[in-house]
């Protein structure tokens, strides 16, 4: 290879050199911008659970639960008792009297197991509502701590595969919604959007028109 050759071929391995830095130094730019304008990440779970509102909610649905539950153990045994009766009276009875008897209670099963089956959807249905209801409170809180904090976005931890723990605000964020919020039992109802609020404690369930 000749002198000229030489110069050419320093020369490419030169622009070749140019060229990557540039890449690298455009890279490192990229990262340089997305921490100057952080993600922040965010347990949904936790900060409504943890909350004091959170708390007062779950602790009114348990009572539901455990009442629907005790509920349940009533019907249970008061079937129990039937059934039993019909099995004794079934042993003095024709047939074509004992019928409309058996039909009835067939009939009284079905109704009562309709029943607590749409009290455990109104429960469930009342659940969800409770947490979108939560979120709809909360919001203003954790904009202002975006804001803050000159973040653009707050993101659910379940979708990030990998973070930081200094971009998790979910403890700041509990203490702030316990500070501004408290436990939400004297605030009036809010709609979710569909026309629907939470019971009242001690009222009947939720339910959506």
């Amino acid at each position: 290879m000749g002198r000229r050759g030489f110069l050419r071929a320093g020369r490419a391995l030169v622009a070749a050199t140019v060229l990557s830095l540039c890449g690298q130094l455009a890279i490192a730019q990229q990262a340089a911008d997305i921490f100057e304008t952080p993600v922040l990440t965010l347990d949904q779970d936790r900060l409504f659970s943890d909350t004091l509102y959170g708390k007062r909610v779950l602790a009114e649905l348990e009572q539901v639960s455990s009442e629907l539950a005790e509920l349940n153990r009533e019907i249970s045994a008061q079937l129990t008792a039937e059934e039993q009766r019909l099995t004794e009276q079934r042993q003095t009875m024709s047939p074509e009297q004992f019928r409309p008897l058996a039909d009835a209670f067939d009939a009284k099963v079905v109704q009562l197991r309709d029943e607590q089956d749409a009290r455990i959807r109104d429960l469930q249905r009342r659940r969800e509502l409770e947490r979108r209801v939560f979120m709809q409170r909360v919001i203003p809180v954790l904009s202002e701590l975006v804001r803050e904090v000159g973040a653009v976005a707050i993101l659910d931890e379940r979708a990030v595969i990998l973070s930081a723990d200094q971009i998790d605000v979910t403890e700041s964020a509990i203490a702030r919604i316990d500070s501004l919020v408290g436990d939400g039992g004297d605030l009036a109802p809010v709609s979710d959007g569909t026309g629907a609020v939470p019971a009242e404690e001690g009222g009947a369930p939720a339910t959506e028109n």
